[in-house]
């Protein structure tokens, strides 16, 4: 199933590869896949939307991981895992006894989903930290053994797609891994209704400490009950709404203090305002409005004023994202405020998470916007975030380096003509996503005798040919006739 030479081994068995050492192609995109779709499905709702929006009718009611999603893969021999984001697992204790337990059972191969979650021995809840620490770089063959999966769903089995209902799948799922200690199906009990529901979210999250449930009926759909949590945040800018809303607060946009001082955008905040604070909130943001190299648009394509760093909210969200449903992670600009100048200076992105349905609870005019009152380590204690502690030291950017510079002078009844060529590779092109093409052509054009007597006309591109080949039709285009070397 996998490219061995691509195999980086971690402690003894136990080894990582890229997705593309994966032999069949195909397998990565499908786990990314299965994992939109099941975003797509679940529907994300706290215990008093639980009440109000779940229907009547059976659910089979799980406890939810706070784990690492994977899809454990069974070729009739072997078994390895792979994450969305493209991270393959091979030589873990607990996928031995997964291939013990699907031989036995006569499965030829298998694709299972699952949480890759910690087993702690005294009974401590698995968290989502714990399992990146060991899966990154364990300290010794007792935590790889602590490694543990919990089987909620069945993708394929013997080379069929599994469909049908989800009473059935779960069915198989009992048959199949009831017997194991590290490969087990995930908690779960048969219940009916909202209020069977809330009671499994009352036993396992109110009273034993855990991160939510998940209740699935073929009939009723498949919900996702968690417990929100609060945090405050400096709101850094707002967007005013359009139409018959105007002169009220559309939503505001959020920043988070990382240690260094920075501010980090978390995302925006447009519901849980009164009538009366949408009006209000909206006149005093107009009186620290303030300049900022950074821009953004809300849902309804409307700029961000930005403001002086002087408010801090609560705001309450259902829970944080920190990855795409491809594995990618989810970077924000992080952003440093100039005091003297009064503006938002742009730093770089970043890793931080997405907050899922963010209410507005109240203005905190007990504090202010600081590293410690708005602090990162608020969403560090719920989910990993990368490069937690990266400061603006750490965040300098590789310097450009200048490939091509022709300047040529023209002279015209008494006036001096300039135009300059230059060409440079920005060395920027994987620092950061997107942000930076990898070559820049840049032509500046001086005439003092036109109307706009400095033009300027830019080329970007990402091949070192096609950018090559730009600078030569420029050569031809703009030095004949005349133009002399400076």
């Amino acid at each position: 199933m996998i490219d061995k030479s691509r195999l980086e081994i971690k402690l003894g068995t136990y080894a990582t590869a890229p997705g593309v050492a994966l032999t069949d192609t195909l397998l990565l995109p499908r786990v990314q896949a299965y994992r939109r779709g099941l975003g797509n499905r679940m529907i994300a709702l706290d215990s008093k939307g639980a009440k109000d929006k779940i229907p009547a009718g059976d659910f089979l009611v799980s406890k939810k991981i706070d784990g690492e999603f994977n899809v454990l893969v069974f070729d009739g021999s072997d078994a390895l895992l792979v994450n969305p984001g493209g991270t393959v697992r091979v030589g873990l204790p607990l996928l031995d006894e997964a291939a013990a337990l699907l031989k036995k059972a006569g499965i030829k191969n298998a694709i299972v989903a699952g949480e890759l979650h910690v087993r702690h021995g005294d009974g401590k809840r698995a968290r989502v930290h714990d399992v990146s620490r060991i899966a990154r770089k364990p300290a010794n063959a007792a935590e790889v053994a602590q490694l543990a999966f919990a089987v909620f769903d069945l993708i394929e089995l013997n080379g069929e797609e599994i469909g049908g209902a989800f009473a059935t799948t779960w069915k198989k799922i009992q048959e199949l891994f009831q017997a194991g200690e590290r490969v087990a199906p995930v908690e779960t009990i048969a219940t009916s209704g909202a209020k069977g529901v809330l009671e499994a979210f009352e036993k396992w999250v109110d009273a034993e400490g855990g991160e939510g449930v998940v209740a699935r009926s073929d009939e009723g759909g498949w919900f996702k009950v968690k417990p929100r949590h609060t945090i405050d945040c400096a709101v850094i800018g707002f967007a005013e709404g359009t139409d018959d809303r105007a002169g009220m607060l559309h939503d505001m946009l959020l920043g988070i203090a990382r240690a260094d001082g920075s501010w980090q955008v978390l995302g925006r905040v447009g519901g849980g305002f009164s009538e009366d604070e949408r009006r209000a909130f909206l006149s005093d943001l107009r009186d620290i409005v303030t300049h900022s190299e950074y821009a953004e648009v809300n849902s309804d394509r409307v700029a961000y004023e930005m403001v002086k760093p002087e408010w801090v909210v609560e705001i309450s969200c259902l829970d944080f994202i920190t990855q795409t449903t491809r594995g990618a992670s989810i970077d924000r600009m992080v952003l440093n405020w100039d005091s003297a100048a009064a503006t938002w200076r742009v730093t770089r992105r970043l890793p931080l998470c997405s907050p899922i349905s963010p209410q507005f609870v109240r203005r905190r005019e007990d504090k202010t916007p600081n590293a410690h009152d708005c602090r990162i380590d608020q969403l560090a204690e719920l989910v990993e975030i990368p490069q937690l502690d990266a400061t603006a030291a750490d965040l300098a950017l590789p310097t450009s380096e200048v490939l091509k510079r022709e300047v040529r002078v023209k002279e015209l009844k008494g006036k001096k003509m300039v135009r300059k060529l230059m060409l440079w590779k920005t060395n920027k092109e994987t620092a950061l996503r997107g942000e930076f093409p990898a070559y820049v052509l840049h032509l500046t054009d001086f005439s003092p005798g036109r109307k706009e007597p400095l033009q300027r006309e830019i080329r970007v591109s990402d091949s070192r040919e096609q950018i090559e080949a730009f600078y030569a039709d420029m050569e031809k285009e703009y030095f004949v006739g005349g133009w002399k070397a400076a």
